[in-house]
């Protein structure tokens, strides 16, 4: 088998295991109602602590019209809150109001906890190490997608 195949082999590998593992995850925590792209949305607008529509839509790689309409899902719902630019009236800043904060705090607490225990229940010491090793590859492989 050429070095191609072995990387082409690996690729397929690694995309049905991230796809299991992730639908595992959402499974054992659903998203309290939300979408996954109002989640994703909600993170990277608590991650930049403010932000704008554009700029998230960007990250997200989607239209600002269909950003448009999950900023205003997550602001009915008072998960994210606007406000004008103090040094650019023009801008609109978004960030997550403490409840939106309070939701994603509780998500992350329940599948770190979750995901937790099943290491702890069912990988060896050799395994864990080999995981955590495997993580911050894991992270430079979707930085490069």
């Amino acid at each position: 088998m050429s070095e191609a195949d072995r990387t082409e082999e690996l690729a397929v590998e690694l995309m049905a295991s991230i796809t299991v593992f992730v639908a595992a995850a959402r499974k054992a925590n659903p998203a309290g109602g939300l979408s996954a792209a109002e989640i994703s949305a909600l993170l990277r607008i608590k991650r930049a602590g403010e932000t704008t529509s554009a700029a998230v839509a960007r990250l997200e790689g989607i239209s600002p019209q269909a950003m448009g309409a999950t900023i205003a899902a997550l602001e009915a719902r008072s998960l994210v809150e606007r406000e004008k630019d103090a040094d650019d009236g023009r801008r609109i800043l978004l960030r997550a109001t403490d409840a939106g904060r309070e939701l994603l705090d509780a998500r992350r607490d329940s599948r770190t906890h979750a995901l937790a225990h099943v290491l702890a229940e069912r990988f060896d010491d050799d395994e864990l190490a080999t995981l955590g090793a495997a993580a911050p590859l894991l992270e430079r492989l979707a930085e490069g997608l």
